[in-house]
């Protein structure tokens, strides 16, 4: 009996810290094998007993930082981070509580963010597609945070992630596209490489905006977001991945993933963010000229660490055949993003499926947005990183002259055949298939069905795949000269 009970308390004894937890809490974003955003200072927070004394101690620093827990047990303190390297250790102590962080590096931090093209996995592809990056994927300084895909009704502090090392295994299981962008800066930088992915396939723009923002600038989102403090009576507020949420709830209801997937990242200090969504809005491309734009400043304004970087992936090609309207009207609401400062955005006219909106070269992606981010955040200035953008065009007798920049070293036909997808009309809005010619840095378009052209348009087709490049391979986004409503 004596031994009964001894074994009775021992078992008691594992289980306290359990059942009843210790008070001193970290974020779940601070873990061991993180990436903290170098030469910065870096928010840090988490839990602990109310008014107590947080004592912070960093192995690259012989400064401890204290902090004190306020009556509700919130912490949050700046940690000022070193230049790229490591790995270093990071304690927290609160009494006799203790928390260590091992393995932590020093390095670049990126957000990748979006819906399923962003989601999509290299396993998804199936193992022998990307066979020879997935061998040679040992880097041990490039470290993945994956965000729990979780529906919340109301803002959530905090978030379900969890830091892994890249290699042949966890690269399997994380986004393709944020895979191949995070290895192409580390093998450009040469410096330690955090990318936390956090995005959920199907999932609607105005998933990702917060509610106050909604509910101010875009009132069509009320009626929905009034429904949800009824189904938080009836239901609960949290619908974990996993769990069925109620009849009509999911990834394209307003806010629900900002609120668990966003608003608790904040205010974890980044480089900037990369992102793939679109094809869910495709039948609003009015409202998506407002509301990406906006979600873009949203996004910047909870951080408020100025414009970081917001670097996006123009939808692909695809025979959206049940739309009404052509997804090129999509593509202009994005191409329309780049009067946002520090936005960069990459095309993939030329790597779409018709029959697949998750098209399977996802290397490429990655690669261009790799590009702008090294051209514009990390000082190579010799890399060419858009292909060329429609600015202006002229008309001339029965022709219209198109110029462009982002000409690079010249203008091409990326097949080497003839312009392909261009089509001209006159001021009675009939497009006509059209010949477009190279001529020096412009662009000649005409057809001899139109003797007095008034526009032209280019790759305006759901599942157009035109030709139009620079010599450095980079294509030309869809565009249309002319400002005619919508369908017509």
């Amino acid at each position: 009996m004596k031994k009964l009970c001894v074994q009775t308390l021992f078992i008691m004894s594992l289980l306290i810290p359990t059942a009843f937890g210790q008070n001193l809490k970290l974020a779940s974003l601070f873990a061991n094998d993180m990436v903290l955003q170098q030469q910065t200072q870096a928010p840090i927070w988490g839990k602990a007993k109310a008014n107590t004394k947080i004592s912070i101690a960093v192995s690259w620093s012989k400064v401890a930082i204290e902090t004190g827990s306020d009556t509700n047990g919130n912490w949050r303190t700046s940690i000022e981070t070193p230049k790229a390297g490591g790995p270093f250790n990071i304690t927290v102590k609160s009494g006799e509580e203790k928390i260590e962080l091992k393995n932590v590096l020093s390095g670049e931090v990126w957000i990748c963010s979006g819906q399923s093209n962003m989601q999509w996995k290299m396993r998804g592809f199936g193992v022998d597609n990307f066979k020879e990056d997935i061998e040679k994927a040992n880097y041990p300084n490039i470290r993945f945070c994956q965000v729990k895909q979780v529906l919340a009704l109301e803002s959530q502090e905090e978030i379900g992630a969890k830091w892994s090392q890249c290699n042949p295994r966890t690269a399997l299981e994380f986004s393709s596209v944020g895979f191949f962008f995070g290895v192409e800066l580390y093998k450009e930088l040469n410096v330690p490489i955090g990318l936390i992915s956090t995005n959920w396939g199907g999932s609607s723009a105005e998933a990702w905006v917060s509610e106050e923002v909604l509910r101010k600038d875009f009132p069509e989102f009320n009626k929905r977001l009034d429904e949800y403090s009824t189904i938080i009576e009836q239901t609960g507020k949290l619908y974990p991945n996993g769990q069925k949420p109620p009849a009509g709830m999911n990834q394209r209801n307003p806010s629900v993933l900002y609120n668990s997937m966003i608003k608790p990242l904040v205010p974890f200090a980044f480089r900037g963010v990369i992102w793939y969504q679109g094809e869910s809005n495709v039948k609003n491309p009015v409202q998506y000229r407002k509301l990406f734009p906006r979600m873009i400043q949203d996004w910047r304004e909870r951080w408020s660490i100025g414009n970081f970087p917001f670097y996006y992936v123009q939808i692909a090609p695809f025979n959206y055949n049940r739309e009404p309207i052509s997804s090129s009207y999509l593509r202009e609401a994005q191409m329309m993003a780049l009067a946002m400062p520090n936005t960069g955005m990459a095309v993939t006219m030329d790597i779409g499926e018709a029959t697949n909106i998750h098209p399977k070269q996802k290397k490429p992606v990655g690669h261009r947005l790799a590009l702008l981010a090294l051209a514009k955040d990390y000082g190579k200035s010799n890399l060419v990183y858009s292909g060329p953008e429609y600015i202006s065009y002229k008309v001339e007798g029965n022709k219209i002259r198109l110029n462009f920049d982002y000409i690079g070293s010249g203008l091409v036909s990326r097949d080497g055949k003839e312009l392909t997808h261009f089509v001209i009309a006159g001021e009675d809005k009939k497009f006509v298939p059209a010949k477009a010619v190279i001529d020096g840095d412009t662009i000649l378009v005409s057809s001899d069905k139109v003797a007095q052209p008034a526009a032209v348009r280019y790759g305006w087709g759901n599942a157009d795949m035109p030709n139009l490049a620079n010599k450095e391979g980079l294509p030309s986004s869809s565009f249309r000269t002319d400002k005619w409503e919508i369908g017509k």
